[in-house]
């Protein structure tokens, strides 16, 4: 292997190791924004060009629901989950929201 491609890749690897650490202490931020609970929640959804299949089962998304429901106001949570399902393109979008809804106990408007 050629010194060039030596450098690149430790390039590549110190790259990635900061972008890594700057994710982690954007996580560990105890206030998180509008746009870290939509981008968390598309993260955790495991879903197809149709629906959305893990709301009810993970656990991961409850708690993610719950730290929504300390950390923005009320008036923010519907469309923190509405802009999440959005981004999923997927076409049962009201199924989703439902089951959200009624995952965290968050009322529609």
């Amino acid at each position: 292997m050629k010194s060039t491609d030596l450098a690149r890749k430790d390039r590549d690897l110190k790259k990635s190791r900061k972008k890594q650490s700057v994710l982690e202490r954007k996580r560990d931020k105890k206030d998180r924004t509008v746009g870290d609970f939509i981008n968390d929640l598309v993260e955790m959804f495991f879903y197809d060009a149709e629906k959305i299949y893990n709301i009810e089962s993970s656990e991961e998304i409850f708690m993610l629901l719950e730290d929504l429901k300390e950390d923005q106001p009320e008036k923010q949570w519907n469309n923190i989950l509405r802009k999440a399902i959005k981004k999923t393109k997927i076409k049962q979008k009201e199924v989703a929201l439902q089951q959200l809804q009624e995952m965290g106990d968050i009322l529609p408007d």
